[in-house]
Formats: structure tokens, sequence, C-alpha cells
């Protein structure tokens, strides 16, 4: 074993020991073969019956861990999500249409499928009286008035993605007060990791394929922009606290409470993967935002978070897996 290899142990000893136990359920993952839901199937297939709900549009076959039961099916299909319901005691709702971009090409189907499949999806829980973890987004608060953001700031979200996610963030919560469901939506700010779908060109996937292209890696407008970059372990673990929390039917933002800019992005990219590549400008992106950093102390208070994945280790580990460093 390796020096890299002890550190990495020890890292993830102490992140044991701060992970809530969830054992003995019945636990249904949608989008369980894309991103953050293979992480979090991974994290509880041992000690549950983890069945995982995905169409496959976005996630993959093999991205789901032996143990877990694949259906295969679409979150807008009613009967699909009541049979992988069947019988579960709790939910993590992680099936979405994440690209903003074909949201404003496509609002009814974003729609379709991040908002109206969320309330069918909890009616089917109020029957099964089953807990329901929600991914929600940093995209509805918009251009903040300040960072960091807090849960009860403003939202004016900006693309019919951000509208969605606000849709299912309120019903979340309405369904808690209404109906006396479980659920706990979380905030997600930009999630970073492995399996993380290349086709949606999140930032960071974007400047390591052009590190591995040889450059030069392209900053959309001034590069002052701040972004709090939250790896995909910190988000399982944010999710498994949701799990098992008293303090349901409420928001959490989910990030590290840090950020950096683009810039600096681009430049800790350029290091971990040890390129020679340039880093250049391009014109802005109309109506981006122009800053977001999570106001974590709810979670952090509430629910006992603490993220520990630094963004220099996440970004190596990424070149590592990536082959992109020596």
């Amino acid at each position: 074993m390796n020096d890299a290899d002890t550190d990495d142990s020890d890292r993830s000893a102490g992140r044991a020991d701060r992970t809530p136990d969830v054992s003995n359920r019945t636990v249904l993952i949608t989008g369980g073969a894309g991103f953050i839901g293979s992480h979090l199937a991974e994290a509880l297939v041992e000690d549950n019956e983890v069945r995982v709900l995905d169409d496959l549009s976005g996630g993959a076959r093999d991205h789901v861990p032996a143990g877990a039961d694949l259906v295969e099916g679409d979150i807008r299909d009613s009967e699909t999500v009541a049979d992988a319901m069947d019988g579960a005691d709790l939910v993590f709702h992680e099936a979405a249409l994440v690209s903003v971009e074909e949201s404003v090409e496509d609002p009814q189907r974003s729609n379709r499928i991040n908002a109206a499949a969320t309330v069918d999806l909890l009616e089917r829980a109020r029957e099964e009286d089953a807990r329901v973890v929600l991914a929600s987004s940093a995209a509805i608060y918009g251009h903040p008035d300040s960072v960091p953001v807090a849960e009860a700031d403003s939202k004016d979200p900006t693309s019919p993605y951000g509208i969605d996610k606000l849709t299912l963030d309120h019903y979340a919560r309405r369904y808690h007060d209404l109906y006396g469901l479980e659920t706990v939506p979380l905030r997600y700010f930009n999630v970073y990791g492995p399996r993380q779908n290349p086709e949606y060109s999140a930032v960071v996937n974007v400047f390591f394929q052009q590190a591995a292209d040889g450059g030069p890696l392209t900053i959309e407008g001034d590069g002052g922009q701040t972004r709090d970059f939250v790896h995909v372990r910190d988000v399982v673990q944010a999710n498994l606290l949701a799990a098992t929390t008293d303090r349901v039917g409420q928001p959490f933002n989910v990030g590290t409470g840090t950020s950096v800019t683009i810039s600096e992005l681009a430049e800790t990219v350029v290091e971990v993967t040890d390129s020679d590549a340039e880093i250049t400008h391009v014109d802005p992106r109309p109506g981006d935002i122009r800053h977001s950093e999570a106001d974590v102390s709810a979670i952090r208070e509430e629910l006992g978070y603490e993220p520990t994945v630094s963004l220099e280790e996440g970004l190596r580990e990424l070149a590592e897996a990536k082959g992109l460093s020596d």
C-alpha cells in the first residue's frame, strides 16, 4: 500500500465515523444508475435491500452496484413507480432532467420529469408511509442578493430547471405539513466527482476534458465567477443524515460553505493533471450567475453535516481516476 492509499484509508475511516447508520431498510433510489444515485446505492447496498429505478438515459447499468435490484423504467410512469416503491420505507429521489439548457429548449419535458413526476412519487410515498429525501438545487435561488446563500433567502430561478426544482422543494415541504409525510429536500450546490455525466458539460468535466486534449481550458467571461464545489461523497453524507434526522419537512443547503473562482478552478485542474494547457477566455455566457456559495450552518447544526473532501483533494482523485496525473 502506498502513502496515497494510506491517506485515503485514513480519510475514509474518519468519514465513516460520522456516517449515520442506515440499515435493514427497503430503499428505493430513483436515478440510481446515475451520478449521485449510484454513489448512494454503493453506500447503502451492503446493509439494506436497495432498488434502483432508472431509465438509463443518463446513467449506466454498470454503475448499479452488485446486490442492488435495477428496475428499468421511466419516473413519469405511475405504474412503474408504484411497483418500484412497493414495500419501501425510504426513498432517495435523484431522478431528474439535470440540464439547464435542455430545460430551456423543452420546458414541458423538464416540468414533467422534474416536477410532475415528483408529485406522483410523493403520492406513492404516502401510500407506503415512506420517508423521501429529495434532490433540490441551488438553481432555485437564481442571482442571489449576497453570498453565502441561506435557506430563507429570496428565490428567483432563471431557468425552467430552477423553477421545477423550486416546485419540487415546495411540494416536499407541503406534503409534510399537509399529510405528515417525512420529507427532506436537499439543495445541492455544484456537485462533482466520479461518474458525472459529461454530456451535461459541468465545468469540472469540461476542464478535465480540455486538459486531456492538451488545452486550452476556456473560461467563459473573466473567470471571477465563484462557485461552491461539493464532492459527491459529501452529498452522500448529507443524504444519509437526512434519512435519519428528525428535522423533517424543512430544506437544507448542501455545499461546503466556501467558494472558488472559475479561474482558480481552471488553475487547479491544470496543476492536478500535470498539464501544459493554456487558460484562455471566451465571451461570457448570457445570464450566468456571478456568485454562488452555500450557507451550510443549518445542515451543520441540525443534521451534523461536515464537508470532508477539499476541492484540491477531490480534483486530484478525479485526475488519477481519469489517468491524467503521474
